[in-house]
């Protein structure tokens, strides 16, 4: 296929131009010719909530500890998984820490062209520039959406606050896009491009995956198994590389029980080599040749999970995360690499400010199951460990450790896991909904919820769970049926109530393994990284997840947050 550089007109050059004062020669890619914590009690109805943010400081340099601040003047960073949950805190707390930073390129996928050219005939108006091929349009587009995107998030408020009204240009001189996709071979990349930023970039950081559970096959292996594959290979271009930072999970070792260590995941060590991960990608695209339509859909989540539970994973998510990190580890050669893995990432602790949420995400389904659905059901174990982190705290924990290794000092892969449950006092999941079950009797989800909750109850098998529930429907649909909750006259349930127990069953099976878990993960690594910062460090670089005080968190930051999130997007 002919392919072009998307800055080869003089056009694209002098548009970019416009915003930088030079030509922006990373927005390529190969293309078609074509291609066009003290409780607060609220009313009983939720009302936007003002956010707090923290104090805009520029964050002083410290004459000890490692030398974070130090080390992030002046560099440069590629990042995947940019326009994510945690990629965004990550460039925010990047930004904010050390406006001397260098550039950070971000790999973002040209997926909503169709949408950023509306927005473009919407909303930019005030460009004065006519289209003059197609081409041009789609660059501009291009930009209009890595800008929405980015730069006008929330997010960015405290930013916005610091540098006034110079706050777009400096972002623009900052973020890179680079239009590719690290589920395709080279991310995507034309190779002039690839020379162009290999020169540059000091530090990788691949915090990229697809993350939803029950994904396909063919496509999770495509991103979080094979994508890690070709950063590295990219990586190994990259003339001043210092270090290849990977952003994994807690659960990635499988089914385990008592202490998950911080060590890496190799094929014929710690997997088992009978996985030829070669023969799963050849399985799953002989899976995709199959089966056509939804049902092409439903088979490739099947394998997935089939492939999963039968190499001791609970899910394709995990299954496939592992073989990321296997490829990693077999491949790096002498390339300094370090793996983060925290667990299951909630909302912001206190940066820019408490309860940054984006979408509706880990715990929140099932705290909405009572709290706007009314179904005070869970399978689950109460006293299951539940180990979450503050979003803000894996994004300093990154940073903090790109400032330890970037010197070169990895002789073998380094493991981090990022979580709770290794303190004295591990958050349970019980407590979570007991939390939870406070907060929403005092200020329910929506000012339609004229119900009083129902305390959450666990079951301890799939079979219990769907008749409780069943029940809980069928009472719903006699009180909207009579006005009365009556007899049971009414037994069977209507194709609503069908598709809302299918819904509610898909869900616990889903979460099935994580509301049992009983395992704890080993944090030898993270303390010891915590000790060698300064006091000063510790305070602007906060990671550490036995001084947060659960109940606090979730009544006061982590609720009032996810309200925000539904509030918004039922605004969007």
């Amino acid at each position: 296929m002919a392919t072009t550089n998307l800055i080869a007109t003089s056009n694209a050059v002098r548009f970019f131009s416009s915003f930088s004062g030079k030509p922006n020669y990373f927005l390529s890619r190969r293309l078609s010719q074509t291609t066009h914590r003290c409780r607060v009690q609220t009313s009983c109805c939720y009302r936007e909530m003002p956010l707090k943010a923290v104090k805009p400081v520029v964050m002083p340099e410290t004459s000890d500890g490692i030398g974070i601040v130090r080390f992030l003047r002046g560099k440069s960073y590629f990042v995947t998984g940019a326009t994510g949950f945690l990629g965004k805190v990550l460039i925010e707390k990047l930004l904010r820490a050390s406006p001397e930073i260098g550039k950070i390129f971000i790999l973002l996928k040209s997926k909503d062209e169709e949408s950023a050219n509306k927005r473009l005939y919407d909303e930019v108006s005030w460009l004065n520039i006519y289209i003059l091929n197609s081409l041009v349009s789609f660059l501009i587009s291009f930009f209009i959406y890595f800008v929405s995107l980015i730069i006008s998030s929330d997010l960015f408020k405290l930013l916005k606050q610091m540098h006034g009204s110079s706050y777009e240009a400096f972002m623009k001189n900052k973020l890179i896009p680079v239009i590719g996709d690290i589920g395709e071979e080279n991310l995507g990349i034309d190779s002039e491009t690839a020379d162009k930023i290999s020169d540059e970039i000091d530090v990788i950081i691949n915090s990229a995956g697809r993350t939803t559970f029950d994904d396909r096959y063919d496509a999770a292996l495509s991103v979080n198994a094979l994508g890690p594959d070709r950063l590295l290979s990219f990586a190994k271009e990259c003339k001043k590389l210092k270090l290849f930072l990977h952003v994994s999970t807690a659960f990635v070792t499988g089914k385990r029980e008592g202490t998950v260590l911080e060590t890496p995941l190799c094929i014929g060590k710690n997997i088992t080599s009978e996985l030829k991960i070669e023969n799963e990608v050849k399985l799953a695209s002989e899976a995709a040749r199959k089966f056509h339509g939804s049902e092409k859909s439903k088979k490739l989540k099947e394998l997935g999970y089939e492939r999963a539970q039968s190499y001791g994973w609970e899910k394709a998510y995990t299954f496939t995360k592992a073989m990321g990190e296997s490829i990693i580890y077999s491949k790096r050669g002498d390339m300094p690499v370090v793996i983060i893995r925290p667990s299951c990432i909630e909302s912001s602790y206190k940066e820019p400010f408490p309860g940054w949420l984006q979408g509706i995400r880990m715990t929140a389904p099932l705290i909405l199951g009572n709290g706007k659905d009314q179904i005070p059901d869970l399978l689950g174990d109460y006293q299951s460990s539940c180990d979450v982190i503050p979003v803000d705290m894996v994004a300093n924990a990154i940073i903090s450790v790109m400032a330890k290794h970037s010197c070169g000092n990895v002789p073998e892969v380094k493991v981090y896991n990022i979580t709770s449950t290794s303190h004295a006092h591990p958050l349970r999941m019980g407590e979570i909904m007991d939390f939870s079950y406070q907060h929403l009797c005092d200020s329910p989800l929506t000012e339609t919820t004229t119900k009083v909750l129902e305390r959450m109850k666990f079951h301890s098998s799939l079979e219990e769970f769907t008749s409780s529930v069943s029940k809980a429907i069928r009472k719903q649909e006699r009180a909207m049926k009579n006005g009365e909750e009556e007899a049971e006259s009414h037994t069977t349930l209507s194709m609503k109530g069908k598709k809302k127990l299918k819904y509610f069953v898909s869900l616990a099976k889903t979460y099935q393994p994580y509301m049992f878990f009983q395992a704890r993960f080993d944090e030898t690594n993270t303390r010891s990284l915590r000790h060698e910062l300064s006091m000063e460090e510790r305070q602007m670089f906060d990671f550490d997840g036995s001084c947060i005080d659960w109940e606090h968190y979730f009544i006061n930051i982590h609720l009032p947050g996810l309200k925000r999130e539904l509030f918004r997007q039922r605004s969007s």
